[in-house]
């Protein structure tokens, strides 16, 4: 293998002479050979704007030759259209604050511009990962401003797949509106409600949710990028800060806006906990959801069966015919990993000291990797398990007429103590409810008829 020589503070190496990483990167490839996980297309993707948007910046304040500037902006658009991702090659599990990433995306872009200037790889005497690319960053600003735009580049897939899954709800609950079943507390037979009811407070659900991430995800928009070290602002012009935001708005059609206190902005992790709780949030409730979904899909002959879920593949490898709710089984794996990621997060939010938290590899890697996965699996819940969901209209009315709490509705007629009575009677004998009241002479037939109106019973009010 051809290499060639770069150097830095620690000294030479040899570098593949076709490598586009640098020295620096060499060593973290080195020193971390931990998982095999390279960082999210989302977190490159932001980082190398950030780039693009201080050779921009620099330029224009006369800090940096325009030609270099030029070729580093050139080098940064490739790479957002797709080119040359290969080359960032650290372990996500690396130095601490992402000195390692930081550095990579430094060394990626000053190799390519270098080549567009008319050089070769490694001749960091035209344009320097450190002195041009990094003007007036680093690392302790670049990666939590970076982690902020991967999150709302990633949100802005997750929330239009959320609203997806709501409108699927939305239209089944319609769909469902006319058929009464069996509502279940403590999963022991409840008064009647609409199957309709059940899947509206699903849509509703998934509505709140949808705001709730939104509004998290503006916390996202406050960038720290101008704080350098340690928020001070120190190597950065005056007027830097002010002209990244406007920059960084213009290359991702975004409403960022300048930190009020660049310490805290660098000191506290805040945004992405709130985001990330968020996320986690949403997950808990798809959890739930999910096993209602299985629940009542249960059976066909020995469960609930109320619902009917698309059979999308051959449920057993041993039992011919049979067929599992893998969409929802899916979801609720996915959201389990939500919610761990979302504890890595809390953790190593938590771990930062004075001027810098030194964990943010890590939860950049966790919280673009749960927004993304948790986008993927709402998108395919809606499509291959939600939209294609039918009822079962006649097991529903099945349940709902034989449910016990259905004496709920005589409690204002006969009184609570006449309605636990029947109830027994029925759990003993069997025998229909209506019989066991007028047997007892409690209700004439026409009042409990008018009484014993299960739709009736799905609505606020007292039935007389």
């Amino acid at each position: 293998m051809k290499t060639r020589t770069e150097k830095d503070s620690l000294g030479e190496r040899r570098i593949p002479e076709g490598a586009y990483f640098g020295v620096q990167t060499d060593r973290a490839v080195e020193n971390f050979p931990i998982s095999g996980l390279k960082p999210k297309p989302a977190y490159v993707e932001a980082t190398v704007h950030i780039k693009k948007a201080a050779a921009t910046v620099n330029g224009k304040l006369g800090l940096l030759d325009r030609k270099i500037a030029d070729a580093i902006v050139t080098a940064a658009d490739e790479v957002l259209a797709g080119s040359l991702r290969e080359w960032w090659v650290v372990d996500v599990y690396q130095a601490g604050a992402g000195t390692s990433h930081n550095m990579n995306t430094n060394e990626v872009l000053a190799n390519r511009a270098i080549e567009i200037l008319g050089g070769t790889k490694g001749d960091y005497a035209r344009v320097n990962p450190n002195d041009h690319v990094n003007m007036a960053q680093s690392t302790n600003d670049v990666c939590p401003t970076a982690i902020r735009i991967g999150a709302l580049m990633m949100i802005e897939k997750l929330l239009p797949q959320l609203d997806q899954l709501a409108a699927a709800f939305e239209s089944k609950a319609k769909e469902f509106d006319p058929i009464v079943k069996s509502g279940r507390t403590h999963l022991a037979d409840a008064v009647p409600v609409r199957l309709g009811q059940e899947f509206g407070a699903w849509g509703v659900n998934m509505r709140k949710h949808y705001t709730s991430i939104e509004l998290a995800a503006d916390r996202c928009r406050e960038l720290g990028i101008g704080g350098t070290a340690a928020g001070t602002g120190l190597n950065a012009h005056p007027r830097y800060r002010a002209m990244m935001v406007e920059q960084l708005n213009a290359q991702l059609d975004q409403k960022f806006r300048m930190a009020d206190n660049y310490f805290e902005a660098m000191q506290s992790l805040r945004p992405m906990v709130e985001t990330s709780g968020a996320i986690r949030n949403l997950a808990q409730d798809l959890v739930r959801i999910s096993n209602d979904i299985r629940l009542l899909g249960s059976g066909p002959k020995t469960g609930l069966f109320e619902i009917s879920l698309p059979a999308v593949q051959p449920g057993s490898s041993i039992m011919p015919g049979k067929v599992n709710p893998v969409m929802a089984e899916m979801m609720n794996m996915v959201c389990f990993q939500v919610i761990g990621c979302d504890t890595t997060v809390l953790l190593a939010a938590q771990a930062g000291q004075l001027e810098l938290n030194v964990m943010m590899p890590v939860v950049a890697f966790n919280l673009l990797h749960e927004i993304e996965i948790l986008a993927n699996a709402i998108g395919a819940f809606s499509s291959f398990c939600v939209n294609g969901i039918g009822a079962n209209a006649d097991r529903c009315r099945e349940y709902a007429e034989g449910s016990m709490s259905i004496v709920t509705v005589l409690n204002p007629h006969i009184g609570y103590a006449n309605a636990a009575e029947i109830a027994k009677e029925y759990l003993a004998s069997g025998k229909p409810i209506r019989d066991l009241v007028l047997e007892k002479g409690l209700l004439t037939p026409e009042k409990l008829e008018e009484v014993f109106d299960l739709g009736g019973m799905t609505e606020p009010g007292i039935h007389k």
